[in-house]
């Protein structure tokens, strides 16, 4: 009995142990069944998460769409751009016969150093940093194909390259507020921020595709697996109405001046008057796009709204013409008028004595609106005239943030001054678009900056811009009255006459010109000094069919008052009408072609008058070297033909240069170049100099340069 007893003692641990195996077995199927049976696991879809790790979903990224002039010169295009790494762990380079990684800090570092603009030892920091691999910033990031072949010809084992897309603006500082700019967000896509780039943000990004497969556990696509892929849809293509050549008359006009005369805004417009497109459009300050050294996020041809002066005197006039009771051979007394407690005063204050009507127009006498409104029309004719016009209303050009202005007014003295300009605000854009009525017999014309829009995937061009004309808004005899009042403003000779500045000889052109007080806000008070001012100048050539229309505004320039706008404006002018061959008759046909600098340094000086004599481009040469030294402007620069070079040579003692005519930033520039001492007295062009043209050993002198503007400002009107 003992030995049984002791026997079932013994057979109790396995039977224990079988029971906890049982057991453990039991709850394994019970957790096999579960994890077949069941279609979520721990809250997770194990059918999705199955599809998850065999199934490989690739973007297909599309690419944004180009941004044209109206000839197809791209403004605004995607390009390649790399960043440099570096792979440092010897582990990359196993079972290669060569290195793939960087074997030699130093002599890397050494050599990458000039390449991408970074010191030696910030360079061998990164280099000798346990990773497998570092990126070479700031300098090596956002590199071009070009620096990457500089690179690559290095030979430096371990070095290579990300590639990504960026936007590039090929031209610069170039119709910059209508382009705007876009840049890569945080999620690495390239987004709009400002101008056609913003506005048009979702037909120029386009749409993403992608590609979905099965994989085995090594990567490889599973054969005879279904295969997912959706194309990417590539950004539709931006036609502008921008004439590059047009666009760069304006661009120099308004950067010359600017340097001249440093007002604290300049702007030059440039409208096609028989269907409203904009040719070209300029402004100071303004900002280059690839580097976005922006002060200023307004496009000054929508967005900025100002009083525009006496240009509106124009559509006063013609308000009263078209209500049938003006007659231009009325006389009144000029000097000023008084309008309950207020008195109106013409630009001259003592005024021209008793004049007509059509004379006040042409020297653009304020007492002559004031009269006007008190003798032809009243409040609510002006008010329904400006409406009709434009004013106080969005133009609807396609370009963002533009602005409607304010053209409101209820007291005497409050109509008086909206007739002459004081008091409302109009933007740029509303003027052009008023005066096409001048330009199309009374019917006026919506503005257009965009030609058409083409989707690149199927070629169809999904919009295209129209010449839109209202119906008739002003009688055709106004209109022809408009003109000849216009004509005589530029082309009169009394001494009153107040565009004399922008008459150029053989030209017909017609226009208004304008000088808005400017008030101050802090002070509660308008400002008075001489340059105090918005100078603005509307124009229209030629005058009986005009085909160009180019409204001008500068703020407050530190000298010359409307001077240097008038100057802009006539070069503008001039070298459309020679890009166009208009008024043959004084006007030899010119090809103007656009020439990018090359980079001329120690190149041999024959070769290089050769080349631009090639393009028509004229030259200063400073010295009696065979080779060049320094050049203006500087390699890559976009010119146009009739453009002025100027080419430094190894002369070691070049002789001075005859510089009379030239511009002072002209001037400074090739001084400095030459190493020459220099003082300069006045504003505007050179117009003497101490020492002679010709004279060399220079080295211990200083020349004296006296500037004058190009016009007797004795003379210079305001209004």
């Amino acid at each position: 009995m003992k030995k049984k007893v002791e026997r079932l003692k013994t057979w109790q641990f396995p039977k224990l142990v079988y029971a906890f195996f049982f057991l453990i077995i039991v709850f394994l199927y019970v957790v096999f069944a579960y994890l077949s049976l069941s279609p979520n696991i721990l809250g997770i879809n194990m059918d999705e998460f199955a599809m998850s790790r065999n199934t490989v979903k690739q973007t297909l990224y599309s690419s944004r769409g180009t941004i044209y002039d109206k000839d197809g010169n791209a403004l605004s295009l995607n390009v390649s751009s790399y960043t440099v790494i570096a792979y440092l762990s010897e582990s990359r380079s196993a079972n290669s016969k060569t290195p793939l990684h960087v074997v030699d800090p130093d002599m890397t570092a050494e050599k990458l150093a000039p390449v991408i603009n970074m010191t030696k030892e910030d360079l061998l920091k990164l280099l000798t940093k346990n990773s497998y691999q570092v990126e070479l910033g700031p300098g090596g990031r956002g590199i071009t194909e070009l620096k990457k072949e500089e690179i690559e010809a290095l030979n430096l084992p371990g070095i290579d390259f990300i590639e990504t897309q960026k936007r590039y603006y090929p031209n610069g500082d170039f119709a910059s507020y209508v382009l705007g700019y876009a840049k890569e967000n945080d999620k690495g896509e390239i987004v709009g921020e400002l101008g056609i780039e913003q506005k048009y943000d979702n037909l120029l990004k386009g749409k993403n595709g992608y590609l979905e497969y099965q994989r085995d556990r090594f990567g490889y696509k599973i054969p005879n697996t279904k295969e997912y892929r959706i194309d990417a849809e590539d950004g539709s293509d931006i036609y502008l109405t921008l004439d590059a050549n047009i666009q760069r008359f304006v661009e120099s006009a308004v950067k010359e001046t600017s340097e001249e005369y440093n007002p604290e805004w300049l702007m030059i417009h440039v409208m096609d008057a028989k269907t409203g497109d904009i040719l070209g459009t300029s402004s100071t300050p303004s900002f280059d796009p690839n580097i976005r050294n922006i002060t200023n996020y307004e496009n000054p041809l929508v967005s900025y709204v100002y009083e525009p002066g006496s240009t509106m005197k124009t559509f006063t006039y013609m308000c009263a013409m078209e209500k049938g009771t003006y007659k231009g051979d009325d006389t009144y007394l000029s000097g000023n008028f008084k309008i309950g407690d207020d008195t109106i005063y013409d630009w001259n204050r003592t005024g021209w004595g008793t004049i007509t009507y059509d004379k006040g127009y042409e020297y653009s006498s304020n007492v002559g609106i004031a009269n006007l409104l008190n003798t032809y029309i009243n409040k609510k004719d002006l008010r329904e005239c400006l409406e009709k016009y434009g004013f106080g209303e969005l133009t609807g050009i396609e370009l963002s943030r533009e602005q409607k202005g304010d053209t409101h007014f209820n007291y005497d003295i409050e109509v008086a001054t909206a007739g002459f300009g004081q008091g409302i605000t109009t933007t740029a854009i509303q003027q052009m678009q008023a005066l096409t009525m001048i330009a199309n017999n009374g019917k006026m014309l919506k503005p257009h900056i965009i030609d058409k829009i083409v989707n690149p995937n199927t070629n169809e061009v999904t919009y295209e811009s129209k010449t839109e004309k209202t119906e008739q808004i002003v009688s055709t005899t106004t209109i022809n009255k408009m003109k000849e009042l216009m004509y005589n403003v530029i082309h009169g000779t009394d001494p009153g006459s107040t565009g004399y500045l922008y008459k150029i000889d053989g030209f017909d052109i017609i226009g208004k010109t304008g000088t808005a007080q400017i008030y101050d806000t802090e002070t509660g008070a308008w400002l008075s000094g001489k340059n105090d001012y918005i100078f603005s100048f509307t124009g229209l050539y030629p005058k009986d069919d005009p085909e160009i229309i180019i409204y001008a505004a500068m703020r407050r320039p530190t000298h010359g008052t409307s001077v240097g706008l008038a100057d802009a404006s006539k070069n503008v002018m001039q070298s459309i009408a020679k890009y166009r061959n208009m008024f043959s008759s004084v006007t030899s046909p010119t090809t103007v072609n656009e020439y990018t600098m090359g980079n001329y340094t120690n190149k041999v000086l024959n070769d290089v008058k050769v080349e631009l004599d090639s393009f028509g481009v004229k030259q200063v040469i400073i010295g009696n070297g065979d080779k060049v030294i320094k050049q203006y402007p500087s390699s890559g620069t976009k010119i146009l033909s009739n453009d002025t070079v100027y080419i430094v040579t190894n002369d070691s003692n070049p002789s001075l240069p005859d510089m009379v005519g030239w511009s002072r930033s002209d001037a400074e520039r090739i001084l400095n170049y030459m190493g020459i001492k220099y003082e300069i007295e006045g504003y505007g062009y050179v117009t003497s100099q101490s020492i002679s043209a010709g004279t060399n050993n220079l080295k211990d002198q200083t020349v004296k340069l006296t500037l004058s503007e190009k016009y007797d400002l004795n003379n210079q009107t305001t209004e």
